[in-house]
């Protein structure tokens, strides 16, 4: 049996945001300035849980 069967076929790189709990201090939130989950070094826009939440209710029902 050929065993390059049981190898993935091509890897997915991981592309979730580094988690902030080993590398503090925290993102604030671009719309009400307060923690986020991410560490400061993340690039692009930040968003606290209730702001992301929040936002992800507007863009589903923007429709």
């Amino acid at each position: 049996m050929d065993e390059r069967l049981d190898e993935p076929y091509c890897e997915t790189p991981d592309t979730r945001p580094v988690s902030a709990d080993s590398v503090p201090p925290y993102a604030e939130c671009v719309l009400c300035r307060k923690p986020t989950e991410y560490p400061e070094s993340v690039k692009g826009i930040t968003l606290c849980p209730v702001c992301e939440w929040q936002e992800a209710q507007r863009t589903a029902c923007s429709g």
